[in-house]
């Protein structure tokens, strides 16, 4: 039976969203988080996406460990650079991977703070698409 939760959505659009960028992943990684921070900064400020982001890394670290070493850069410019670093070093299968539990736990505590819906409304926003048009009508046909 499927599932069709707001946070299944959530994190259907996450999952679609990184499916999309297989070539240049670190540059396409990268590239969403600086979307989301312009969206997130706008409503919590830079302290508050700052604080999300490092725990959304401490809490995906516990899976890859290599994370711990992720910073964010107090250069807007150089933001994730760490993070691209941290990628760089791992395999493509393994940065992907962490990648998208670290969306999905940074926007599993963005939803938890201000709503479900909010936080779906923010991440289309980031994203400048609907990428749950495709899974939804994957799903629905299943």
């Amino acid at each position: 039976m499927l599932m069709d939760t707001p946070d299944f959505l959530r994190q259907q659009i996450v999952k679609c969203y990184m499916a999309k960028s297989a070539e240049e992943f670190q540059n396409a990684a990268i590239d969403s988080w600086n979307r989301i921070a312009t969206q997130i900064i706008a409503v919590v400020g830079e302290g508050g996406f700052n604080s999300l982001f490092a725990r959304s890394v401490f809490l995906t670290e516990y899976t890859f460990p290599w994370l711990a070493a992720v910073l964010l850069s107090p250069q807007a410019d150089y933001r994730f650079a760490k993070l691209k670093i941290s990628f760089e070093g791992q395999t493509l299968e393994e940065a992907k991977a962490a990648n998208s539990l670290l969306l999905i736990t940074f926007t599993d505590i963005m939803a938890s703070l201000i709503g479900e819906q909010l936080t779906i409304r923010l991440l289309r926003s980031a994203w400048g698409e609907d990428p749950s048009e495709k899974p939804g009508k994957e799903l629905q046909n299943e």
